[in-house]
């Protein structure tokens, strides 16, 4: 083939980056080359980094500096605001595209089946990450009147959620959320914030550093109760086998043992509580049933039927995200992923030509941000070895000028790379006069224009 190798990849977040990042890195760049497009639904890139990390997380958004080198590639364009299926199907993309590459990521919250959970004041912990990180496609405002809360989940989301009902909104000034997001969390009335796991210390999935950050703050008194620090065999031999496990249980058990003081805002850690029932009252949320677990000796745990109500006011689930299904493609409706064999598209036993997933939509959303790595090298690896053989379909209009043509045509109205350095300049202008780094704009509308899309 005399011409470069022409790669669409849908979804310009981390996992479609690093697949851009292995193409590039492929001896295929050096000869006969590639060309990779990049479609974002977003006016703006880097998906989970922008749209799905706690604004005061500055270490975690450090990694765009990472992503930024590889969208600053000749090789790479990017195609923001443009939407699959709608604005453009798989198969205009097979016509444009040798391949394409799915990575779509995970932005639903996972189903939790327990009564009461469609009351009013019980919410999914993706729309609540979406409100506060300025996403453009959520309501502007955010119900904050309940004084106790609690969050179901022991991962990183449940923890970010957690985190940010209980800082003040003067505590997150310095950060870019936009004003909206400021003045809601300032009439934010959570008091005591309780976050609910049905297993143990062991089985907690936070990080070490996310864990220990909770501690951070002048305003927030992280409790756990000593009574909840219980391992049994299998909870001993995760702590043997995983350092970061082992680390979550001790910054626990050191907070289990220490003094209650006297920060305003209170943020229980409870373990060995099972959510059961979302209690309320003319529609809404008055309180939390869970049900007491105990350890079975190999790390999980067994209900021992005795129930607590709490009272709280307002739920919020971190159990999970889910992926939105694909028209066009299989799919897996338990996992929420595209059946796949290493990355290539499985559609009743046989690999679909020239169409890959990787990241959350190929694996679930599990992980850190990082592991995506390994999916897009592999996935990659495989598409290369299509191309190699022969199995890739031949595009009708390979051309990089056609699909520019195609969707001016369709009157999409896209943002590019260019349009991001306008967006990333308007935002650092607006964060400037505050001494902020930045102020993200939220409007969708305001985006583009500031994209000059």
């Amino acid at each position: 083939m005399s011409r470069p190798l022409r790669v669409a990849i849908v979804g310009a977040g981390p996992a479609g980056i690093y697949a851009a990042d292995a193409l590039l890195k492929s001896e295929t760049a050096a000869e006969p080359g590639v060309s990779i497009d990049l479609f974002e639904r977003m006016p703006a890139p880097f998906g989970l980094i922008r749209y799905g990390v706690a604004p005061d997380h500055p270490r975690i958004k450090g990694i765009i500096t990472a992503l930024h080198q590889v969208l600053d590639k000749p090789q790479v364009r990017l195609f923001g605001n443009v939407d699959y299926p709608n604005d453009i199907s798989l198969d205009e993309l097979h016509s444009f595209y040798d391949a394409v590459i799915f990575s779509t990521g995970a932005t639903a919250d996972r189903e939790l089946r327990i009564p009461g959970v469609d009351l009013d004041g019980s919410y999914g912990a993706a729309d609540f990450v979406s409100w506060y990180d300025g996403h453009p496609d959520v309501p502007r405002t955010w119900p904050l009147e309940a004084e106790k809360v609690a969050v179901l989940g022991v991962g990183n989301v449940a923890l970010d959620v957690a985190r940010i009902l209980a800082k003040t909104a003067d505590e997150l000034l310095s950060t870019e959320i936009p004003p909206n997001v400021y003045d809601g969390l300032k009439v934010n009335k959570a008091l005591e914030v309780h976050v609910f796991g049905r297993r143990g210390p062991a089985q907690a999935k936070f990080s070490p550093m996310e864990l220990r950050e909770l501690d951070h703050s002048p305003n927030i008194e992280v409790i756990v109760n000593p009574e909840d620090i219980d391992y049994d065999e299998g909870s001993i031999a995760t702590r043997r086998s995983n350092k970061q496990a082992d680390m979550v249980a001790k910054t626990l058990e050191n907070w289990a043992i220490r003094d209650i003081g006297d920060r305003p805002h209170k943020l229980f850690l409870h373990f060995f509580e099972s959510p059961s029932e979302v209690l309320g009252e003319d529609g809404k949320v008055v309180g939390l049933r869970t049900e007491r677990t105990e350890l079975d000796g190999t790390g999980n745990v067994k209900g021992t039927g005795q129930f607590t109500d709490w009272d709280v006011q307002s739920v919020y689930r971190a159990v999970g995200y889910l992926s939105d299904e694909l028209p066009k493609l299989p799919w897996d409706v338990e996992s929420g992923t595209v059946p796949d064999a290493g990355g290539r598209v499985i559609e009743a036993g046989e690999p679909m030509p020239s169409t890959y997933v990787t990241g959350w939509i190929r694996r679930g959303p599990i992980g850190l941000i990082g592991h995506t790595k390994g999916d897009a090298n592999e996935t990659v690896a495989n598409l290369l070895a299509d191309f190699a053989g022969g199995k890739l379909l031949a595009p009708e209009a390979p051309a990089p000028e056609a699909v520019e043509a195609f969707l001016s045509e369709r009157q999409v109205r896209y943002t590019t790379w260019d349009g991001w350095y306008l967006l990333d300049a308007a935002e650092k202008a607006l964060g400037e006069p505050e001494g902020r780094e930045r102020v993200k704009i939220v409007e969708r509308e305001g985006m583009l224009d500031a994209s000059g899309a």
